[in-house]
């Protein structure tokens, strides 16, 4: 195992251990599926109890930047990061965060806008055949006006859109603006006007990431983003949320 530094005194034990040992997995000094070692051998080079080492390799689980297995070749490992995983934990997080009032949704749209009007304009030129049927599944997965609005099937479009942008790192940012607003919005009924609005207007973006018009799909993409602000706001505003 790589050299770890003297701990300092700002933080509980635990937390020094647990950040010290977080700073060696995300430098890379401890990669993933390395096992790191037993418990005395990390109390000795930290300084500590084997209570406070196993309280840190808890907090690092709970991260899940390490795993436990038990059994004779057991051990805590590094974790092998998982997309999914990381995406979830943002997910709540930034969740936490719009609870508190720290991020409103005009930042979170104006973060779609950002993630999202680029993502059209590559998927519009990048997108294989499969990911262009998923796009078009997608939108024909929409609720018609007389259905019940379908949240999960507004959100798959987007998603598809975004993996047809072929960019993984892009994946994992979006999908937990998605969750955060699937959460708040799931419980307020939108006009179904506005769900025949966001037919008409997925069917457009999908219809320029067709034909490959880059330009034409962020555009369309810009003018869907906005119209979905406007009516989350009124939502909002209804609720007395601040926006």
């Amino acid at each position: 195992m790589r050299e770890m530094t003297q701990l300092g005194t700002n933080l509980t034990a635990y937390s020094r251990v647990a950040n010290e040992l977080r700073q060696l997995i995300l430098a890379g000094e401890l990669i993933p599926g390395e096992r790191l070692p037993v418990e005395d051998d990390l109390a000795e080079r930290f300084g500590v109890s084997r209570s406070t080492v196993r309280e840190a390799l808890r907090s690092l689980t709970s991260q899940n930047l390490a795993v436990t297995i038990r059994g004779v070749s057991g051990g805590t490992f590094v974790n092998r990061p998982d997309p999914d995983q990381v995406s979830d934990l943002f997910g709540i997080g930034l969740g936490f965060l719009t609870v508190a009032e720290e991020v409103s949704v005009a930042e979170m749209m104006e973060a779609r806008q950002l993630l999202e009007v680029p993502a059209a304009r590559s998927a519009a030129h990048l997108r294989s055949p499969e990911q262009l049927e998923r796009i078009l599944e997608s939108i024909h997965a929409l609720p018609s006006i007389e259905a019940a609005p379908n949240f999960d099937a507004n959100r798959g479009f987007h998603m598809r859109i975004v993996e047809a942008a072929g960019n993984r790192l892009l994946e994992v940012m979006t999908r937990p603006i998605f969750y955060v607003l699937h959460t708040r919005f799931l419980r307020d009924a939108a006009p179904r006007l506005f769900w025949r609005q966001v037919d008409a207007e997925h069917r457009r973006i999908g219809e320029a990431i067709e034909l490959g018009d880059s330009d034409l799909a962020a555009a369309e993409m810009t003018e869907h983003l906005e119209h979905l602000h406007a009516t989350y706001k009124t939502i909002d505003r209804q609720a007395g949320r601040s926006t």
